[in-house]
């Protein structure tokens, strides 16, 4: 065990289309490992919180990249 918790160890790497986001259920892009637990957000809510949450978090994966920009 390297110091994270048991419900950390567990969670997958990638984000899929069935994580969707704790405050408006849109697709997730970002999850935000606290000591309490995992808080997931769609990009919009993510770069709501980030400032005020990521200093608290153990992990911050924010796969944001994958969304494609319209032209």
């Amino acid at each position: 065990m390297t110091g994270t918790t048991g419900t950390l160890e567990n969670q997958p790497t990638t984000l899929t289309a069935l994580d969707r986001c704790d405050r408006c259920g849109a697709q997730a892009y970002v999850r935000a490992a606290l000591p309490s637990g995992v808080l997931l957000f769609c990009n919009h809510h993510a770069r709501q919180v980030e400032d005020s949450l990521r200093p608290k978090t153990v992990e911050w994966i924010d796969e944001s990249d994958r969304l494609v920009t319209a032209r």
